[in-house]
C-alpha cells in the first residue's frame, strides 16, 4: 500500500512548495488555486490506483507471498483501504498545503484527532465490540482518513468550508 502511495506523497509535497512560493509572492488566491489543482491531480492519480487495487487486490499481494490466508486478509485490507484513496489523495495535499502556508499547528491537531482520538478507539470498537475483527480495523483507517480529508479541506479554505 505504501509503495503505491509514494508518488502521491511527492505530489502533495509539491503542493506545499507551490503554496509557500505563491504566498511569498503575495498571491494568496494563486496559492489556494495551486493547492486545489494539485489536489485534483492527486485525486485522479490515486483514484486510478485505488480502482485497480479494489478490482484486483490479490494480484499485488501474490507478488510477495502465496499463503492463501494472508492473501485473504490482505485482499480485504487492500480493497477497503483503496476505497479511500480518492479522499486520501486530497487530504495529503490539503495538510501539506497548510504546512506550506506556514501553519503547522492545524495539521498537527488534525492528525492527532483523526489518528489518535478517532482511528485507534474506532478500530478497537469496530473490531472487538462490534465483532468486525480485522475489517473493523481496516474500516476505521478509511473513516479516519476521510475525516482527515474533510477537516483539512475545511481549514485549508480558511475555515469557510466553501
Amino acid at each position: 500500500m505504501f509503495f503505491m502511495l509514494m508518488p502521491s506523497w511527492g505530489i502533495s509535497n509539491a503542493a506545499a512548495t507551490l503554496v509557500g512560493q505563491n504566498l511569498g509572492a503575495g498571491k494568496p488566491e494563486r496559492a489556494v488555486r495551486s493547492a486545489w489543482i494539485t489536489g485534483y491531480v492527486n485525486i485522479i492519480f490515486l483514484g486510478i490506483i485505488g480502482l485497480v487495487l479494489a478490482l484486483t487486490p490479490d494480484t499485488f499481494i501474490r507478488f510477495f507471498i502465496n499463503d492463501p490466508e494472508v492473501i485473504r486478509y490482505g485482499s480485504s485490507c487492500v480493497r477497503i483501504l483503496s476505497y479511500g484513496f480518492v479522499a486520501y489523495g486530497l487530504g495529503m495535499v490539503m495538510v501539506n498545503s497548510l504546512n506550506g502556508a506556514g501553519d503547522t499547528v492545524t495539521p498537527t491537531w488534525i492528525n492527532f484527532f483523526c489518528y489518535w482520538l478517532l482511528e485507534i478507539p474506532l478500530a478497537y470498537l469496530m473490531a472487538v465490540h462490534l465483532g468486525m475483527r480485522e475489517n473493523g480495523v481496516f474500516l476505521s483507517i478509511l473513516i479516519a482518513e476521510t475525516v482527515m480529508t474533510l477537516s483539512s479541506a475545511y481549514f485549508s479554505d480558511g475555515g469557510n468550508g466553501s
